[in-house]
């Protein structure tokens, strides 16, 4: 399940070029003005019998669609943060490529966080792993993850792994995506069973290198695909 409390964005780095939302061939394009949706109050949202909308056992991944340290959203995010206190029945999932910003509005009784927030850093090159890991890993949080996505050239991510719960790669989509080399994530898989860390290689993008050979994968089979690699290693709920 998704949770878009707000919507809109515009690019924080080179991943950001051929987004799937917002990139230059997307429905989404030109939509820079941060906005919040019908849906900002969706898990505290209740129904006639004052159950709420939203069950819990569930996994919320929010703001996927637009990034939750946006600026334009700080004082929005004051009131997610109430909300996400308040569900502590949900598994909330947030994914930034702006954890510079990850102190901002951050509630008073965040402390060593919150049980049932799970924080990923996105990054797509190496220079962007050693930008934005050593901030995220001091950031205080219990549950993190990293998602190499799109996945721009080979990384490493061994200096950090120590400290990271999960692992996600995926190659980039759109009409417009870069190459995404299966040696780059066979690479990073071997890191992550070398640290003992979950590993799921989530898809391929669009134009995916295997054995020397450039192959144009449909959208709706990227996923698949990966899947059918097998070399994914999860261990209870998946993530998302």
């Amino acid at each position: 399940m998704n949770w878009e409390p707000w919507t809109g964005c515009y690019p924080a780095s080179t991943g950001c070029a051929n987004c799937y939302f917002y990139g230059p061939t997307a429905k989404r394009y030109g939509q820079n003005t941060i906005t919040q949706t019908e849906k900002f109050d969706w898990p505290v949202r209740r129904n006639k019998k004052g159950e709420y909308s939203i069950k819990g056992d569930k996994i919320l991944a929010t703001c996927f669609a637009t990034d939750f340290f946006l600026p334009e959203a700080d004082e929005w995010r004051k009131q997610a943060w109430q909300m996400i206190k308040e569900r502590q029945d949900i598994d909330f999932l947030i994914l930034t490529k702006r954890i510079d910003r990850f102190t901002v509005s951050l509630p008073e009784d965040w402390g060593a966080g919150y049980d049932n927030v799970n924080i990923g850093c996105s990054v797509e090159t190496q220079q962007l792993a050693d930008q934005r890991l050593p901030l995220f890993l001091a950031q205080p949080m219990k549950r993190r993850f990293v998602a190499a996505a799109p996945l721009l050239e080979a990384i490493d991510l061994t200096p950090y792994l120590s400290e990271i719960d999960h692992v996600s790669v995926s190659g980039e989509s759109g009409r417009n995506g870069r190459v995404c080399d299966y040696e780059w994530i066979l690479d990073l898989q071997q890191q992550c069973l070398a640290a003992d860390v979950t590993f799921w290689f989530k898809s391929t993008g669009t134009l995916f290198k295997k054995d020397g050979l450039i192959q144009k994968v449909n959208p709706f089979k990227q996923s698949a695909l990966a899947k059918e690699l097998d070399i994914s290693r999860l261990e209870g709920k998946k993530l998302f």
